[in-house]
């Protein structure tokens, strides 16, 4: 490490004094640099950060400055770290597997061995307790790649192959392979850089994939390959020309048809083809206009709808086959609209439908049957999340969903849409852990414009609400993305310890439905940052924890959160971890070959057009960094990653390394062979979040 550091020292940042054991951070060199707009000019220092080729010497010698900084900051806490680690393991059964479903005659499962860090898919044949068939050993596959995922895997109608899509860089820049499940083998048919969702014709030979644009990494084409024909011949089916779309495809849950969905914030288009049909021709359902979303399924002879036609939190339509492509006037009511209730998913079966909603901040379940009679699936706590779980056969009458909080621990479910029985299929195994030990509350926190924001609170029984008790508040609120109470093993460790933990539902979500996702982004946006002030300085004014021993989290967009919240009140949080910020808000929305900013447009706003510029601008934490003390932080990145540029939170720390007043830790960690999710395998995700947790809890003081 002292020669990189001495060699990297004539080029683009300063190595301190690590080499003589002091934890000098380094500091990246200013380069003056012009980003331009329609609105004018501004000044970006260190924009010299960013190489798309991630081959830059000087820039990969500020990144592995940064690493041995955070590992000499951090070599103290390494032993708790490590317990931190082994205490999350503890709480994981090792030899876990899957409830098995039964798809086209087989069942299906994964299952994890003691150690591993990826699972084996598995199928049987007619019965559970028919002999095993494995059809893909990740934990094999894995064996000498730094980074590897196996993303999606579609079996062929006739059971004999199967697509899967790899990846082994985490940039998201997809493989897709062909397996012949009765050998063995694989086919040599590979396809490169596409997205992890394709589905196979009826003919089994023929698989429809979407191809990435190779600069933006924007889905834009549905191709379709005939196995053992050169990829070249491939067959253009479609192309998205609007690049503020997103696309994916798959079949109805009939299995009848195969859709492309083309998807914007505002606006949708699905054209859908018999399956059976050769050549497929797709023909659209209804035309795309803009604030018109919706997205169908195919049963019993007609189409369902969810869509936002007349009904702001979403209703459900039928249409009869026959009608489709006449636009939407033929669409049938077949739920009421609601302004409390927002329907989020729905499953279409053999005579009912079922639906997964939201209301009062929880998520939850309905079934709806044939005569349009509406059931509720029972709850029994104040805070919790139901969601539909894998339901492959649409002819059954029982529908599998998921339960848990944030002390029930992941439970699932089947409940029979006519006689009401319900029966447990599996309990998520979380060992050394009680629930009753526990406690859940649903908090309503006082937003400064009056708006109550649900927040869900957990504690261990016995931590004092007395004002003394260190406080972990998380929250993500951007893309209508709601953040659901669950269990998480790594948690545990914190409410042993006295946390209290906190999940703010900001506004940017939509756990009060439409509305709130609507109040909280573009010219809203601001809303997000301020409810998750409130949220925390509610909870200490009810005495949930102490001023001076408040933790806060977010990634991705819950990051760039992070980063607004460490700008308006760094006083409120003693420490922040922001992981994979989107920080640099207007330089990236400015640059339509970054990945995903042209389908961004109406979730942050283009940059392009004043009002937006200026707005945008004045809550960006990169633009928005000034010469004041700041929270202790710890901020990580991937350099692969493909969602959030490494460079934004690389120039972010850079800027708050020059401009920060405090003398509180700033650390800067970076993964140099992983992505958006960090390095892949089951345990290494709580290895990496046990070196900021033992972070948070020397800053905190707990023991």
């Amino acid at each position: 490490m002292r020669k990189m550091l001495l060699a990297g020292a004539a080029l683009a940042f300063s190595a301190g004094a690590l080499a003589q054991g002091t934890p000098t951070p380094p500091r990246a060199t200013k380069k003056p640099f012009q980003v331009t707009s329609p609105n004018g000019a501004r000044s970006d220092d260190y924009y010299w950060l960013r190489d798309d080729t991630r081959k830059n010497p000087e820039m990969l010698a500020y990144l592995k400055a940064e690493n041995a900084y955070a590992d000499t900051s951090l070599a103290s806490l390494k032993p708790l770290e490590d317990k931190l680690y082994q205490e999350t393991v503890s709480h994981i059964k090792q030899d876990d597997s899957s409830v098995p479903y039964r798809k086209n005659g087989y069942w299906y499962q994964t299952r994890f061995d003691t150690g591993a860090d990826y699972p084996v898919v598995e199928r049987r044949k007619g019965d559970k307790t028919a002999p095993a068939e494995v059809m893909f050993d990740q934990p094999a596959m894995a064996k000498g790649k730094a980074f590897f995922a196996l993303s999606d895997w579609e079996v062929s109608p006739d059971n004999r192959l199967a697509a899967y899509a790899e990846d082994t860089v985490g940039r998201r820049q997809y493989a897709l392979k062909i397996k012949d499940l009765t050998t063995g083998q694989l086919l040599p048919d590979t396809l490169i850089n596409v997205e992890p969702n394709f589905v196979w014709a009826d003919d089994n030979r023929t698989i429809l994939y979407i191809a990435k644009e190779p600069t933006t990494l924007r889905g834009y084409k549905v191709m379709a390959h005939v196995l053992g024909t050169p990829v070249a011949q491939d067959i253009l089916l479609y192309e998205e020309k609007d690049d503020t779309f997103q696309m994916g495809i798959r079949r109805t849950s009939d299995d009848k048809f195969i859709c492309v969905v083309v998807q914007s914030t505002v606006s949708d288009e699905e054209r859908c083809a018999p399956a059976a049909r050769s050549p497929i021709a797709f023909e659209v359902l209804a035309l795309r206009k803009r604030d018109l979303r919706y997205e169908a399924d195919h049963m019993d002879g007609h189409w369902i709808v969810r869509t936002n036609l007349k009904a702001k939190n979403y209703t459900l339509m039928t249409v009869d086959d026959g009608l489709t492509g006449t636009g939407t006037e033929a669409w049938k009511d077949l739920t009421p609209p609601s302004d409390t209730v927002f329907i989020q998913d729905f499953k279409p079966f053999a005579g009912f439908v079922a639906i997964d909603q939201r209301e009062g901040g929880n998520r939850m379940i309905r079934l709806l049957d044939a005569a349009g009679k509406s059931v509720p699936v029972k709850a029994d706590e104040p805070a919790y999340q139901m969601a539909l779980s894998i339901n492959e056969e649409p002819t059954t009458d029982w529908v599998r969903y998921t339960y848990g909080s944030l002390v029930t621990p992941t439970t699932t479910f089947e409940v029979n849409a006519k006689s009401g029985e319900r029966r447990v299929l599996k309990v998520a195994p979380v060992p050394g852990y009680d629930p009753k030990n526990y406690v859940t509350e649903r908090v309503w926190a006082p937003a400064r414009d009056g708006v109550k924001v649900p927040v869900s609170v957990v504690y261990r029984k016995g931590t004092k609400r007395d004002g003394t008790a260190p406080l972990f508040q998380y929250a993500y609120g951007s893309y209508g993305y709601s953040s659901d109470p669950a269990v998480d093993p790594g948690r545990i460790g914190l409410l042993d310890r006295g946390f209290v933990y906190a999940i703010a539902h900001i506004r940017g979500g939509q756990e009060m439905g439409r509305q709130w996702y609507d109040d909280g982004h573009l010219l809203n946006k601001k809303n997000s940052f301020t409810d998750f002030i409130d949220v925390t300085r509610h909870l200490v004014a009810q005495k949930y924890a102490a001023k001076d021993r408040v933790a806060a989290l977010g990634g991705s967009a819950g990051g760039l959160l992070m980063g607004a919240v460490a700008n308006m009140a760094p006083q409120d949080y003693k420490v922040i971890v922001a992981q994979v910020p989107f920080v640099d808000v207007v330089t990236t929305m400015l640059d339509a070959t970054i990945p995903l900013t042209t389908f961004e447009y109406d979730e942050w706003g283009n940059p392009a057009q004043k009002p937006f510029y200026d707005y945008m601008l004045s809550y960006s934490p990169y633009d928005q960094v000034a010469a004041k003390a700041y929270p202790a932080m710890y901020v990580g990145t991937g350099l692969w990653d493909s969602q959030v540029q490494y460079y934004e939170p690389a120039k972010w720390v850079a800027k708050l390394r020059e401009k920060k007043t405090d003398t509180n830790p700033l650390l800067f960690r970076v993964n140099m062979e992983a992505g958006h999710g960090g390095k892949s395998g089951r345990f290494e995700r709580y290895r990496q979040n046990a070196e900021w947790q033992a972070f948070v809890l020397q800053q905190l003081n707990v023991e």
